[in-house]
């Protein structure tokens, strides 16, 4: 399997694995690192399926490009946004190739494609598109199935929970009431998934659920590192969903390190 190069200075780092379990394959191509302006490139290919059940037809990786680690360059960084898109391609089983991107040294190339300098950027229908919103929209038509639909009124559930915690995150008053305020909402989702689980729409996971999780993840993480903080045991039907997804093949590829984790939101606290 190719990799798309990007600079003409490649230095090609590449590795195959190949596993197969029951009528499935895995092709992973990664590694390919490139020396100018430290760019990264990582292909990974899913679980398209042999078998009768699988109707999508992929023939070139989804190009993604996403912001490299921190503390280990060839690895994943700490971008919510951009997991989210990647647990969609995942959760569609269609394959894709991550571009590494150091956002401490924009290279060039980059910022022409994403002006703003922001990930995660996608090529889709022959053209970069910027916002996780739009791109994972976009992955839906393109590759409908499996479905990751999310009915209208159900979208906004959980939506207010990314803000609150931040605001508990940044505070420096004990009683200034941003605990409170993200308890309240945590606990209207813990009451919801109660009666409506194990996932957002119901019993399979959708858009919803991939859009939320990696933010409660860096929730959970931050606010446990820097706040000594976690979320209190009376809200099990929140700790299950999390244990759920947390645990999910898809959102292991595509988690951050711990330490990048806790490393981005270190200025939000000290700042």
């Amino acid at each position: 399997m190719s990799t798309a190069t990007i600079s003409p200075t490649a230095l090609a780092l590449s590795s195959t694995l190949k596993t197969s379990v029951g009528c499935f394959s895995r092709n992973l191509s990664f590694f390919t690192a490139y020396n100018s302006n430290h760019l990264t490139t990582t292909r990974i290919r899913t679980s398209l399926g042999v078998s009768a059940m699988s109707t999508t037809s992929v023939s070139d990786p989804v190009e993604v490009c996403v912001k490299a680690s921190i503390t280990y360059p060839d690895k994943l960084g700490d971008c919510p946004f951009t997991q989210r898109v990647l647990l969609t391609l995942e959760e569609k089983h269609l394959p894709y190739d991550m571009k590494l991107v150091d956002l401490a040294k924009k290279p060039e190339w980059f910022l022409e494609i994403s002006p703003e300098g922001k990930v995660p950027v996608a090529k889709i229908h022959e053209k970069w598109i910027a916002d996780s919103d739009i791109i994972t929209k976009l992955l839906e038509e393109k590759y409908p199935d499996p479905s990751l639909e999310v009915p209208p009124e159900k979208v906004s559930v959980g939506s207010k929970i990314f803000s609150t915690f931040i605001g508990f995150l940044k505070s420096k008053d004990p009683s200034d009431g941003t605990e409170q305020t993200l308890l309240t909402e945590l606990t209207m989702f813990n009451d919801y998934i109660k009666e409506n689980g194990p996932f957002i729409n119901g019993k399979e996971i959708s858009a919803a659920d991939l859009a939320l999780a990696p933010k409660l993840y860096h929730m959970e993480i931050a606010l446990s590192q820097h706040k000594n903080w976690s979320i209190p045991d009376s809200l099990s039907y929140l700790k299950s969903y999390l244990k759920e997804i947390f645990s999910r093949e898809s959102f292991v590829k595509t988690q951050p390190l711990k330490e990048d984790v806790i490393a981005g939101w270190r200025s939000k606290v000290e700042g």
